[in-house]
């Protein structure tokens, strides 16, 4: 049976009386909506609730799906012990998404923390429901740091369970909008933060599900949202099937963004069939920049490719421009895949003959020997975007007010520890950030003594 429903919700503790004690009517819409969403799933009767929570255990590289029998909990953290929760886990959906996730190569599974206490993403739709209806089991589903793109691939999987192993079950997606609303709220105030809301909005309700792949990541982080992971593993759950949407509530009183939206399964439609459309998109522009990029590019392209494929390490090859084989330079090569670093190293002196050499070096390096990464595989190839920049001798810099994020790199040395952080980097936005990322990458403590030294770069696509 396909899931019959699902909902974006968000996770207030402080929509919960006991915990809010009157605070809670500052958010009386979204109070209201939640009773709405309770009683739809209350009717629906679902044999499994299967909820998506930022504050679950999350990791970098895996998804982390809730092991053991059951959980409990309690808003104890927030002052109100006595909302208590006893949860059991539908074992059985968990083992088949399990299983799909292993034949697929997925990384997803229940490996890892093995706590058994409900986290408040959990909880506050759980009180809700539980209100209204006590049967049911759960499955929690926590969000990982992969791109978008692998969040809508584990929701087709949670779909493609629960079809086969016939589980009536309902979609509860928590997730908070953003933290960055109001100057007056927690977090502050952040211009991406009313424009993110204002277009999530949009998007649920009208369950254009295939523009949630399209935020920026940066974006999104800069806007301090916690659901859109959660939001779009929901969307994979519904993939290719028709969605009647409506929007129940949107509210930003106390800083924070809170939305409600519902969706309900309106039969089966081809043309939504979003991570296809997704990756036919971005395959043909990859191919399409691939085309373009210059000498350097394709270099790096080649000599990562051919080691991927066969382990060889390519010769330097005829035809380059004249200035690759006759000077000689440090050199990052930096991988991307889906919008996310997949591998960056780099030299920042030269240690080879030539510029040619020592793309050819580093490019195999950043592929497969970056500590942060596992080894680039081959099925990856396709998905990959490079760049290569090319240092210039670095200078020692007295100040970081003769730094410039957009036009200079830094390096910070202390003794033996050195950081380096190439310019223009998406995320990075000031001097500050520029070499408080340098130092972490050193390991240089925050009351060592350092110095700085800048350098430019000529960057190829």
């Amino acid at each position: 049976m396909p899931i019959t429903a699902a909902f974006a919700v968000p996770h207030p503790p402080l929509i919960v009386p006991q915990v809010g004690r009157g605070g809670e009517k500052q958010i009386e819409a979204t109070v209201r909506a939640y009773e709405r969403v309770a009683d739809e799933i209350a009717a629906l009767l679902p044999e499994t609730i299967i909820i998506t929570s930022p504050h679950s255990v999350m990791y970098s590289d895996y998804f982390h799906i809730s092991p053991g029998a059951g959980a409990s909990g309690s808003f104890s953290d927030f002052g109100a012990s006595q909302v208590r929760f006893d949860e059991q886990y539908d074992t059985g959906l968990v083992r088949e998404i399990c299983r799909l996730a292993g034949e697929e190569n997925f990384p997803a599974g229940t490996l890892g923390e093995k706590s058994s206490r409900l986290d408040h993403g959990t909880m506050v739709p759980l009180y809700f429901i539980r209100q209204k209806y006590s049967d049911g089991k759960i499955v929690r589903i926590g969000l990982s740091g992969l791109p978008f793109i692998e969040h809508y691939r584990l929701g087709q999987l949670i779909k493609k369970a629960a079809d086969t192993i016939g589980t009536n079950a309902v979609f509860v997606a928590s997730g908070d909008l953003s933290h960055k609303l109001r100057d007056y709220g927690p977090y502050g105030f952040a211009p991406e933060g009313p424009v993110y809301d204002e277009r999530i909005m949009d998007v649920l309700s009208r369950a254009s599900f295939g523009e949630l792949l399209g935020f920026d990541e940066t974006f999104c982080d800069k806007a301090a949202e916690c659901g859109h992971r959660s939001f779009i593993i929901m969307a994979g759950a519904l993939d290719g099937v028709s969605v009647k949407a409506e929007q129940l509530s949107h509210e930003d009183i106390t800083g924070v963004g809170y939305g409600i939206c519902t969706f309900f399964p309106d039969g089966e439609d081809g043309s939504r069939r979003f991570a296809d459309s997704f990756l036919s998109d971005k395959r043909a522009a990859i191919a399409g920049k691939n085309e373009r990029s210059d000498a350097y590019v394709k270099l790096a392209r080649k000599s990562l490719e051919s080691y991927i494929r066969s382990g060889e390490r390519i010769a330097v090859p005829d035809g380059l421009p004249e200035e690759m084989l006759t000077e000689k330079a440090g050199a990052f090569v930096s991988i991307h895949k889906h919008g996310q670093l997949r591998g960056c190293i780099g030299t920042i002196s030269p240690v080879t003959g030539c510029v040619a050499e020592e793309i050819i070096r580093n490019a195999v390096s950043a592929s497969t020997e970056d500590p942060r990464f596992d080894p680039i595989q081959p099925e990856e190839l396709e998905w990959l975007e490079i760049n290569v920049d090319v240092l210039g001798q670095p200078e020692p810099i007295d100040s970081p007010e003769m730094l410039d994020v957009k036009r200079y790199g830094v390096i910070v040395t202390c003794g033996h520890k050195r950081g380096l952080l190439l310019p223009d980097l998406d995320g990075v936005d000031t001097v500050e950030q520029q070499i408080e990322i340098a130092k972490k990458k050193a390991g240089i403590t925050e009351h060592e003594k350092f110095s700085l030294r800048r350098f430019e770069v000529i960057r190829h696509y």
